[in-house]
């Protein structure tokens, strides 16, 4: 029933407002026929698309019109507000419905339009500064760069996966991490999108864990495959860097969904057994909301994805009562930091409003 009534909602208040409310005659029939269309139209698409078939085509259709039906949905809720403040000016009809009618629309197009550019262009390159209590000086200025969310799916980036790539070998890091959701689907079908990867340079290494969305399709064969691409997956697990010297842990660990295969799933002592106590330590774990964990672990800095920054503004609010974080740089208890990306790629609606998609260079500094 959330199945049908979800999709109803999301198309039923843009139809109220930009077709029954502001057309009438033919408009108002072949408007409601768009509509209806739209409606019956996105779960059958995201059922063919993300059921059992896998069908590409149908995946790209039922997410664009994801996508289109949240910003037609949101635009059109500020549209009714602004349409009860005309009915409260004196403002009559038809003009009130009809001003508010392609206001909406304009907007609605214009970020929509805006969107799909800012999904499809390679990320900017986001610098961010983070103090680390206890860090030695052969790790001072130490440049970690994340990439995370990269969701290669139904929609082929090759191009833009080669292009990525190149941007991530410009900025020169030691480490590169993968925070997880590296793609949508099985080895055998995103491989190609994939393969770039294998060409990103660091010399102090190249790791990837898990997101939820490898436990959706093939995560063992994702596991396997980046392997043979040269990176190191860490699976609760953890690698001693030296430098200088000074030594720093970098560790990883499954997402939670993970919990539904057997064999996998977050263990954060067992990451870090074995570590010694007093070195710092860097997590990489798919989730902010695994923070929790961390800051009883006395991790140092956790690395993370998966909210997309909200992805479609205002779906962020959403993100927020799942996530502890939604973008950024954070602290959490007395020690701990936490940065979270906004992804470098995008998932299902190929569509970023507000929400821009980023490759990140974190420097690691000594906390004074």
């Amino acid at each position: 029933m959330l199945f049908l009534a979800i999709p109803a909602l999301l198309w039923a208040v843009p139809w109220w407002l930009l077709v029954y409310t502001a057309t009438g005659g033919p408009l108002l029939w072949i408007g409601s026929s768009v509509f209806l269309l739209g409606y019956l139209c996105l779960p059958a698409t995201m059922i063919l698309g993300h059921g059992r078939r896998q069908s590409d085509a149908a995946a790209v259709v039922g997410d664009t019109l994801l996508g289109v039906g949240w910003v037609l949905f949101t635009w059109s809720v500020f549209g009714a507000i602004a349409r009860a403040a005309l009915i409260l000016a004196g403002v009559d009809d038809p003009i009130r419905s009809r001003v508010v009618a392609i206001a909406v629309l304009a907007i609605s197009a214009a970020l929509i339009g805006w969107g799909t550019v800012e999904a499809r262009r390679v990320p900017r390159i986001r610098n961010v500064t983070v103090p680390i209590a206890g860090l030695g000086a052969g790790f001072d200025g130490l440049r970690l760069l994340v990439i995370t969310d990269t969701h290669y799916g139904p929609l082929n980036r090759l191009r833009w996966s080669e292009r990525m790539v190149e941007a991530v070998n410009a900025q020169a890091a030691d480490i590169v991490c993968h925070a997880g959701d590296l793609a949508d689907g099985p080895v055998e079908r995103r491989r190609a999108q994939v393969d770039p990867l294998g060409k990103i340079d660091a010399e102090l290494g190249r790791y990837y864990i898990t997101g939820n969305h490898e436990y959706y399709g093939d995560a063992p064969g994702w596991i396997e495959y980046m392997t043979g691409l040269g990176w190191q997956p860490l699976r609760n697990e953890h690698r001693v860097l030296e430098r200088g010297g000074d030594r720093l842990v970098i560790a990883g660990i499954d997402d939670p969904t993970g919990a539904t295969l057997a064999g996998h799933g977050p263990d954060l002592t067992a990451a870090l057994s074995g570590a010694e106590p007093k070195l710092p330590v860097v997590l990489l774990a798919h989730q902010p909301v695994q923070v929790a964990d961390a800051v009883k672990a006395g991790v140092a800095l956790q690395i993370s994805g998966h909210t997309h920054g909200g992805q479609i503004w205002p779906f962020h609010y959403l993100v927020r009562l799942e996530q502890p974080v939604v973008a950024g740089l954070s602290r959490h208890g007395e020690a701990t930091r936490l940065y979270t990306s906004r992804g470098t790629g995008f998932w299902g609606p190929p569509l970023r409003v507000f929400a821009p998609s980023e490759i990140t260079v974190l420097t690691l500094r000594p906390q004074v």
